[in-house]
């Protein structure tokens, strides 16, 4: 027993929050949650409640809790970004017939062109991009996704906004500030309410080429189409609105652009490595390095983790890391461009 507090103590760091798990360790209620959503996923259903250890159950404890956290955190920031968004439509971009890029864009468009409402567009145009990104970014991320773009068409639907102005300028730049805020919140939040980015992503690696230049491809294809249909000045006027949103985007993601790098180091740098391997599935490589500052001056050896991901996978690795080792030395790189290694990232399995 005192060895399971000591295990337990080195892990919480904190008598107060030991003690606070032993009395909750009691209520059976608890304890089988843990064991339904946490050890059996992580177990599988081979090992009996009964044989579960209490250094196991607080482990899985420990990982609800920051799993319910994260949830509690993602829910906020894309309801944030779903109000933000249908303010941006409905407040200033709707009645102007001003349009932004990606998929949204398209739904913006057509919205003007033939008069359907943009809340069954928004579900219709971006139904193909939810089906990639289950098969790109896995079953969570297609999950929110799915209901961030519900919540916002039924915000588009139901949700009243007063029209701000009706100065063109002000429009395209206030109404792509506010979608792109949207869009920002829903990707710092684990998903996103525009997917044109998951289909950069797929296309990038089928034929090779970066996802930025897919996405001005694709931008540019709507914006002439834009000019054609709505005129040359609403064309513009609409170009000034995408600026304004992707930069917005740029802010609220602290400017992460296509690719990520990625240094680890932790004293749990094997545990670290599967999971990058296996529920990120990405590439990883292994520095052997030492830690150059103690307490004394010494210098201890360690393993130097470094992978690649997108701006779209951050906020999983950066809650998973919180499951193994909160205190992890993290720093974060723009990547312009990536050649060769494990970049084509496998499918996860579900």
């Amino acid at each position: 027993m005192s060895r399971f507090l000591l295990q337990l103590g080195l892990k919480y760091k904190n008598i107060f929050t030991v003690l606070k798990f032993m009395r909750k360790q009691n209520n059976g209620i608890w304890k089988s949650i843990i064991i339904q959503t946490i050890l059996r996923f992580k177990f599988g259903h081979k090992k009996p409640a009964s044989e579960y250890t209490p250094y196991e159950i607080a482990k899985g404890h420990k990982e609800l809790i920051i799993t319910l956290r994260r949830h509690f955190w993602d829910t906020v920031l894309i309801t944030l970004g779903i109000f933000s968004a249908s303010f941006g439509f409905k407040g200033f971009l709707l009645t102007n017939h001003f349009i932004d890029g990606g998929a949204t864009g398209i739904s913006l468009l057509i919205a003007a062109v033939t008069k359907i409402p943009l809340y069954y567009l928004i579900l219709i145009v971006n139904t193909p991009f939810i089906i990639m990104a289950y098969n790109i970014m896995g079953r969570t991320f297609a999950i929110k996704t799915v209901l961030a773009i519900i919540g916002l068409s039924l915000c588009l639907a139901f949700v009243t906004f007063p029209n701000i102005t009706n100065d063109n300028l002000l429009v395209a730049i206030f109404g792509g500030f506010f979608l792109g805020a949207g869009i920002g919140f829903a990707v710092r939040g684990g998903c996103v309410i525009d997917g044109t980015e998951v289909l950069a992503i797929y296309l990038s690696r089928k034929i090779g080429t970066t996802i930025g230049d897919i996405i001005i491809l694709i931008n540019i294809t709507i914006f002439s189409t834009a000019a054609y249909f709505l005129g040359l000045e609403i064309a513009m006027y609409s170009l000034i609105t995408y600026l304004a949103a992707s930069k917005t985007l740029d802010f609220f993601i602290e400017g992460i652009e296509e690719y990520i790098g990625v240094t680890i180091i932790s004293s749990h740098s094997e545990e670290i490595r599967q999971m990058i391997i296996h529920k990120l599935g990405r590439g990883v490589t292994v520095y052997s390095g030492k830690k150059g500052y103690g307490k004394r001056g010494e210098t201890k050896d360690t393993e130097i983790i470094y992978t690649v991901i997108t701006r779209l996978e951050i906020n999983k690795l950066n809650t998973e890391l919180e499951k193994i080792e909160p205190h992890a030395f993290v720093v974060m790189n723009r990547v312009k461009d990536t050649k060769g290694g494990m970049i084509k990232k496998r499918r996860l399995q579900h």
